[in-house]
């Protein structure tokens, strides 16, 4: 336990980046930079030529993957002035606690599989020989401490063409993790009538247990050759839900579902909503910095509905709805913080992204240390498990 709270969570990049759901995967050139080039941080603003006014020139898949990895490596990606707003809440502390350390339970059941703890580990990427590496050791660190994983976007596995059978490689994990819960992933700009045969081959081929349908309408308006038209996306999901044999859940990418967005999800037959709020990485500014090199409209890459303020305002909108609380999540007692305030589940992932190019053992780590705080949050808040501790809940400081 020493060795696991000796981990510096609070340090680490924040959470939700790493997070390749761009679905932008039109293009497949072969990788052509590896480990030593992403690490040793190559400039992600577009050459002087770029700068034109008409943005940068095409991109090729693994190329871009690669520019957001480096961006969340090292770029100003995270939100400058919002923050989750899990701060505003204090835990209850219990100086008098009648529990175990030892024998607090962890345990939940999420989207029909058994979890050691309420974790995911947050999308970050795919198609691409790195982002393989990544998977690869998230899958393997997911194995060992009973959580979850949810995958970059699949959009490039969806043909049947050398693009998609080189790219889904990267998502292959099932032999280093055969019991963990897998969650796919496609965007909801990408849903459309033809899709759910190729969606339900593209999870099939990964061994996924659910899919997370990721919604980002600033992320794309800020990419470019973003997928910009919504319309009718809220009936196409709907349809996809009731056409696929998996569980569907509906996310954001680090912006925020709020309660407007929550009560247009009322009645679609799907699973779980991640709320994915404001205070972790912001994905406009992502698409900005990689974009232009820059970050041109520093009022929209601030834009976004704090994950504390989603998280309730979901559960008020969707009170019997399977909720995960993702963006900025950093820390054992930010998880805390959210679950006593409703959430089912929490994700994270731009803490796990370089300990991910590492090793499989460093995002053990990194992860357990995580997971060994909130251990000792439920047990001086004098519970012994989830329930008893969304009971208690959290209390407002102002």
């Amino acid at each position: 336990m020493q060795a696991y709270l000796a981990a510096p969570i609070a340090n680490q990049p924040e959470d939700q980046c790493g997070d390749d759901e761009d679905g932008d995967d039109r293009d497949g050139d072969p990788e052509t930079l590896g480990h030593d080039a992403i690490l040793s941080g190559f400039t992600v603003g577009p050459p002087q030529s770029w700068q034109t006014g008409f943005g940068p020139p095409p991109m090729t898949t693994p190329g871009r993957k690669l520019r957001h990895i480096d961006a969340c490596l090292t770029g100003p990606v995270e939100y400058q002035g919002v923050t989750t707003g899990f701060e505003r809440y204090r835990l209850p502390y219990d100086a008098l606690t009648q529990t175990s350390l030892a024998a607090v339970d962890l345990s939940i059941r999420f989207l029909g599989s058994p979890l050691a703890a309420p974790v995911l580990i947050g999308a970050m990427t795919g198609g691409a020989e790195l982002a393989r590496t990544i998977n690869r050791n998230l899958a393997d660190a997911a194995q060992k401490l009973g959580v979850g994983m949810m995958l970059g976007s699949q959009r490039i596995m969806l043909d049947d063409d050398v693009a998609g059978n080189n790219a889904a490689s990267s998502f292959e994990v099932r032999d280093l993790a055969p019991d963990i819960l897998l969650i796919g992933n496609i965007g909801l700009a990408q849903v459309c009538d033809a899709l759910a045969p190729r969606l339900s081959a593209a999870l099939a081929r990964v061994g996924a247990n659910a899919v997370a349908v990721h919604t980002n309408p600033l992320q794309e308006a800020m990419q470019a050759d973003g997928d910009t038209d919504f319309r009718g996306s809220l009936q196409a999901l709907g349809r996809l839900a009731e056409e696929l044999h998996y569980p569907v859940m509906v996310k954001e990418v680090g912006h925020g579902i709020g309660a407007a967005a929550a009560a247009r999800l009322r009645g679609l037959p799907i699973a779980a909503v991640d709320v994915a709020g404001a205070g972790g990485t912001s994905w406009a500014r992502v698409e900005q910095v990689v974009r232009y090199g820059e970050v041109r409209y520093p009022g929209i890459a601030e834009w976004g509905i704090p994950t504390a303020q989603a998280l309730q305002e979901v559960r008020q909108t969707l009170p019997g709805m399977p909720l995960v609380a993702s963006g900025g999540i950093r820390s054992g007692v930010d998880a805390a913080k959210a679950l006593a305030m409703g959430a089912d589940m929490v994700a994270l992932a731009r803490p796990l992204l370089a300990p991910a190019i590492e090793s499989a053992a460093a995002v053990v780590d990194v992860l357990g240390g995580f997971i060994e705080e909130l251990r000792v949050c439920l047990h001086c808040c004098g519970v012994a498990d989830l329930e008893a501790l969304r009971r208690i809940g959290a209390t407002s400081r102002e």
